[in-house]
């Protein structure tokens, strides 16, 4: 059976379901015995995920040329937000030359159709791009200043950001230009904590997953080592949490990292005892076989039966990885495509290239992703903070 068939068989009998349950009186008056609403989490059962498999050497060679092969998108397609700002040329800008760019292996197909629509306004604007495609080379080479600009699938290494600083002796220009996906293998998929299907945790926060992952727990939670400690009771409270992650350095572990384990500018350090594979692919089998495990993966490779925990950034309202709060950023574990210069932060970008990147910022350059189908579409609130971030480089906003 398909995935399309699959999805749709399970909104089929969802709706029948709903029409099955609903109660005989529901278009009449209602009844004196009826209990309040009680607001919360639905709980939904979805197969896991096919298996995803390392690229062989042919197929990231021939990624490195071509891009990466694009999947098949999703039956589930974002909308755009109403409050994206217009794109609107400056007034007396012309632009007649040629940037020398690098990107990553997931991105040509979509870098392409943003320099095709936007070429409509600015035909003079041209894009080589360096090959072979890799993020982590494209921003070797801009470090080196043998390009001007890399579209990369991933956060800065820290490697990145000391050699930038050691050069430049400035904080790179790192700007979000896109969502990531979210379940698509390779192309940034949302990430998901997890535990063993027996497991009753309900939700888990940012502070509570930093001091049960981490040695430096810089959110100031009080450390954690067993069930108890997250608030489980019972058979539950004296069982030692068994976390399970990815070996450093690694795109998903790093991006945990950054968004759960690092706060304030301090960097966080992962416990020793955490069991960890080179590469995210077996994360979730092993967290299916282990009733005591904890472990954190990419959509994509949940492979096996586990469960979801929901999770909040803070003390509000957790929220599970569905394709809705993954698109309309509610979930706090969404991943995000980056434009780097070889301009540093807080010094003005070249005028052509601020011009390209308040169109890709703008309701037009944003409904190319939405064309494209693999990535999501930001959000207003991403878009003005990177025409923020974009404005305190000296652009327009």
């Amino acid at each position: 059976m398909t995935r399309k068939s699959t999805l749709a068989g399970l909104v089929a009998t969802v709706v029948a379901a709903t029409q099955l349950a609903a109660p005989a009186h529901a278009s009449g008056p209602t009844p004196t015995d009826l209990p309040p609403a009680r607001p919360g989490v639905q709980h939904w059962d979805l197969p896991t995920s096919a298996s995803p498999a390392p690229q062989t050497e042919e197929e990231k060679k021939a990624g490195m040329q071509n891009g990466r092969t694009v999947p098949t998108p999703e039956l589930l397609q974002p909308s755009i937000d109403p409050a994206l700002p217009a794109f609107k040329k400056t007034p007396g800008l012309k632009i007649n030359r040629t940037y020398q760019a690098g990107t990553s292996d997931v991105l040509p197909g979509l870098v392409d159709m943003w320099v095709k629509d936007f070429q409509r306004y600015y035909p003079g604007f041209k894009l080589e791009i360096e090959k072979p495609m890799a993020g982590s080379l494209g921003t070797l080479e801009l470090i080196k200043g043998n390009l001007e600009l890399v579209f990369v699938s991933r956060e800065l290494k820290p490697t990145d950001v000391s050699s930038y600083r050691e050069k430049f002796n400035a904080d790179p220009f790192s700007v979000p230009i896109s969502g990531g996906s979210w379940r698509h293998y390779g192309f940034l998929d949302a990430m998901a904590f997890m535990v063993h299907p027996d497991n009753p945790i309900a939700k888990l926060n940012y502070q509570q997953l930093d001091a049960a992952f981490s040695s430096t727990r810089h959110r100031g939670g009080k450390p954690v080592e067993t069930w108890g400690d997250l608030g489980l009771t019972g058979e539950w409270k004296d069982k030692k949490i068994h976390l399970y992650g990815i070996t450093p350095w690694n795109g998903f572990e790093e991006f945990i990292r950054q968004r759960v384990l690092s706060t304030d500018g301090k960097r966080g350090e992962w416990k020793k005892d955490m069991a960890s594979d080179p590469v995210f692919f077996y994360v979730a089998r092993r967290v299916a076989n282990d009733r005591y495990a904890l472990g954190y993966t990419g959509l994509s490779a949940i492979d096996s039966e586990v469960r979801i925990v929901p999770v909040s950034e803070g003390d509000g309202p957790a929220v599970s990885p569905s394709y809705d709060a993954v698109a309309s950023t509610k979930y706090p574990l969404t991943r995000l495509v980056y434009l780097n210069t070889n301009g540093s932060a807080g010094k003005p970008v070249d005028p052509g290239l601020a011009e390209f990147l308040r169109y890709v910022l703008s309701r037009e350059g944003q409904s190319v992703i939405q064309r494209q189908g693999i990535f999501l579409p930001l959000r207003a609130h991403q878009v003005e903070a990177s025409r923020a971030y974009l404005a305190s480089n000296g652009a327009k906003k």
